[in-house]
């Protein structure tokens, strides 16, 4: 296995590729070519009462970092609860989940995923909330 030589990165809180989806969007700030496919790194951006993604799963894992507001999350093993800023979540590969902004606030989060690729699936999931647009959150958590 050959080794790739890599870089330190910097990125001012303003840069990296912005994925716009209706009342969501992510800006991916670290993936493959940065880390050599070991992770990625990007932040999510829910306008209030937002419903996110259904609920899903995928084989990367997930850790958020809720870095604004109060996030709803939901974990197969523990139903919906509340990530107030400064909470952190850790979400196998393969698990169920979901989340949305079931409050009056912007909701941003950090989502670090391991291995990286999940990127690649995001033009995918561009098209497709195009198509089918968010709408309200649930009224409860």
């Amino acid at each position: 296995m050959s080794q790739v030589e890599l870089k330190s990165l910097v990125l001012k809180s303003e840069d990296g590729r912005t994925y716009p989806m209706g009342r969501m969007s992510a800006v991916f700030k670290a993936d493959l070519e940065e880390t050599n496919s070991t992770l990625s790194v990007s932040e999510w951006w829910l306008e209030p009462n937002t419903e996110g993604p259904h609920i899903h799963q995928h084989p990367e894992a997930h850790l958020f970092y809720v870095i604004a507001g109060s996030l709803a999350v939901y974990l197969q093993d523990k139903g919906w609860f509340k990530a107030e800023k400064g909470s952190y979540i850790y979400i196998p590969g393969g698990q169920e989940h979901g989340f949305e902004n079931r409050s009056d606030e912007t909701v941003g989060f950090m989502s670090i995923n391991t291995p990286g690729g999940f990127e690649k699936t995001i033009p995918n999931i561009v098209e497709y909330f195009d198509e089918h647009p968010l709408g309200d959150a649930k009224n409860s958590t």
